[in-house]
């Protein structure tokens, strides 16, 4: 299907959620809507603000840039520009476009009749950023906990707040959310690869159908889960490698407060491992 004739299929009226048939209109061949134009007018005014603080900034160097946060001693207050306050604001602009383009999803997905799995899987992603620069530093009692704005300090800032609680790999959601990031990505290069091989046959060869990928898993590993069930599985998968990486984060400092190897000790007092277990 030629592009033109596949947008005038798709490009139709209602659906949206805030300013009916006046925030109803598109730019080419994107969709805009209401929050098409807070999505773009926020993520504009955080971007001039990134670049005014870099202008202020001790140096122009690309990695050595950073917006930091308020002072820990701040508190939940709000701070000066200059010490903090940019920070706070580029926080705030970034929230508002992240949630207006997950609306924005949501609008087109009305349009076309279709589910809400784009603007919900976008949704674990705000969440976790949202949990790393408002909800921990909430329950903390202070902005100063969130993470800089840059490329060093941020890496800086990760790595400090691992060796903050000894060994961040033994906390259990970061154990979850690592392996649920690396099992989607090993799926995707499953399925990919399934596809384009199937899809793409020596020369000569003929195109396989589905019926094939289904026999071809099923050959390999035993099972196949099925055209629309490797996707559902792919969903969830990613889902929760968002979901608890924010989890993750969120438990270090409010819920534990200890290095995370100490968490692992209730396993060594399980009554099998001691020696009165075996007696």
């Amino acid at each position: 299907m030629a592009l033109l004739s596949y947008e005038a299929k798709y490009r139709v009226r209602g659906g949206t959620l805030v300013g009916g048939e006046l925030f109803d209109f598109w730019v080419g061949p994107f969709y805009v809507g209401f929050f098409g134009v807070t999505a773009a007018a926020s993520a504009l005014l955080g971007t001039l603000l990134i670049f005014y603080g870099a202008a202020t900034g001790p140096t122009w160097q690309p990695f050595a840039i950073t917006i930091n946060p308020p002072p820990i001693s701040r508190g939940l207050s709000f701070a000066p520009l200059q010490d903090g306050g940019l920070w706070q604001w580029i926080t705030f602009f970034s929230i508002i476009a992240f949630v207006s383009w997950a609306l924005r999803q949501v609008e087109i997905a009305r349009k076309l009749g279709m589910g809400l799995h784009v603007p919900i899987g976008f949704s674990a992603a705000i969440f976790a950023y949202v949990s790393l620069v408002v909800i921990r530093p909430f329950l903390l009692g202070a902005w100063g906990y969130g993470f800089p704005y840059g490329i060093m300090s941020h890496l800086d800032w990760v790595s400090n707040t691992g060796y903050q609680y000894l060994h961040f790999h033994y906390n259990p959601a970061h154990m979850l959310a690592v392996t649920f990031f690396f099992t989607t990505t090993f799926l995707l290069a499953m399925h990919s690869g399934e596809i384009l091989a199937s899809a793409h046959p020596p020369a000569g060869g003929r195109v396989k159908s589905a019926e094939h990928e289904s026999v071809y898993f099923r050959d390999t590993i035993a099972y196949s889960i099925g055209e629309l069930g490797i996707h559902r599985l792919g969903f969830f998968l990613a889902i929760n490698a968002g979901v608890w990486s924010a989890i993750c984060i969120l438990i270090s400092g409010t819920v534990w407060t200890r290095g995370w190897p100490y968490w692992w000790d209730w396993y060594l007092h399980i009554p099998i491992w001691s020696a009165a277990g075996f007696n």
